[in-house]
C-alpha cells in the first residue's frame, strides 16, 4: 500500500507561500522595516517645503487674474449706480478666467514638483494640495486688493454723473474657484506618478527566507505543482498516486494493481 507522501496535518515543504518556521524574525533592514523617525522628520519637511513654494505661486496667479479678468462696466446718475450693459457676462467670465488660470498652474505645480522628486509620498502630495488651496486663496485676496475699490457710492461720487467706471474684482463661485487648483494638481500628479514613477521592484522569495531566518527550497517556484488521484492498475485493483510537475504538465505517478489471478493492493485495501 503507497501513501501520501505529505500527510495533511504538515504544511508542504515546497509551498513557497507556506508560514516560516515558528520563532523566526525578519532581519533588520528587510521587506518589511518601517521608516526611521529621521526619514519622517525629512518627509514632512518636503511636505511642508512643497506647501509653502506652491503657496507662494499664488502672488503670480492673482497678477495675472487681474490683468486678465474681464471688468465689470458700472455708471451713476448720482443717485443710483447701475450696470452700463445689463446683458452682460463679465461677472462670469472673471470668474472662468480665474478657474482655468488655478487649473493650468494646478498642472505646472504638478509637473515641477514631479521632475523634483519622481519618489513622490504622501507627504509631498498633501503639500501640493495644501500649497494649491493656500495660492487660490492667496491669489483671490491679491486680485481683489489691487483691483478696483469696493466702495462703489465713493467711487461712483469719484467718477461723476455719467462716467463709466470699473466695478470691483469678485468671485462668486468661491468655492469651486479656489479647489480648482488643488484637485488638478493631484490628479495630475497622480497620472505622471502613474505613467512615468519609479516602479517596486517585484519580491525575492529566496531573499525574504534568507531574511526570515529560513531557508529556501531549491526548485520551488509557481511552475511546480503535486497532487494526489487514484489511477487504475493493469488488473482489477485500483491505487493511490502521487504525482508533481511542472506547467508543462509532465510528472510521475507511482501505483500498484493486482493481475487477473492474484489480489489487489491499492489505497485503500481492497477487502476481499
Amino acid at each position: 500500500m503507497t501513501a501520501p507522501l505529505t500527510p495533511p496535518h504538515e504544511p508542504d515543504p515546497h509551498d513557497p507561500w507556506a508560514a516560516p518556521p515558528s520563532g523566526s524574525r525578519l532581519a533588520p533592514g528587510g521587506p518589511a522595516s518601517s521608516p526611521t523617525a529621521a526619514e519622517r522628520r525629512a518627509e514632512l519637511a518636503q511636505g511642508a517645503a512643497t506647501a509653502a513654494l506652491v503657496a507662494a505661486t499664488g502672488l503670480l496667479l492673482g497678477l495675472l487674474w487681474l490683468w486678465l479678468a474681464p471688468r465689470v462696466p458700472l455708471v451713476s446718475d448720482d443717485t443710483a449706480v447701475f450696470l452700463k450693459n445689463s446683458e452682460g457676462e463679465e461677472a462670469i467670465g472673471a470668474d472662468g478666467t480665474f478657474v482655468l488660470l488655478a487649473l493650468a498652474f494646478g498642472l505646472l505645480s504638478a509637473v515641477a514638483v514631479f521632475l523634483l522628486r519622481r519618489r513622490g509620498g504622501i507627504s509631498l502630495v498633501v503639500g501640493l494640495a495644501v500649497g494649491g488651496l493656500l495660492g487660490s486663496l492667496l491669489a483671490w485676496r491679491v486680485g481683489t486688493w489691487l483691483g478696483p475699490t469696493s466702495d462703489v457710492v465713493a467711487h461712483a461720487k469719484q467718477a461723476g454723473k455719467g462716467v463709466t467706471f470699473d466695478a470691483p474684482l469678485e468671485l462668486h463661485a468661491v468655492g469651486a474657484a479656489v479647489l480648482a487648483w488643488p484637485i488638478a494638481a493631484m490628479l495630475a500628479h497622480l497620472v505622471l506618478t502613474w505613467v512615468w514613477g519609479p516602479r517596486d521592484p517585484e519580491p525575492d522569495l529566496g531573499e525574504f527566507w534568507r531574511a526570515a531566518g529560513a531557508e529556501p527550497v531549491p526548485g520551488a517556484g509557481f511552475g511546480a505543482g503535486s497532487g494526489f488521484g487514484a489511477v487504475s492498475g493493469p488488473g482489477h485493483g485500483s491505487g493511490f498516486a502521487h504525482g508533481s510537475g511542472d506547467a508543462s504538465g509532465s510528472g510521475d505517478a507511482s501505483g500498484s494493481g493486482a493481475g487477473e489471478k492474484g489480489g489487489a493492493e491499492g489505497w485503500p485495501p481492497r477487502r476481499s
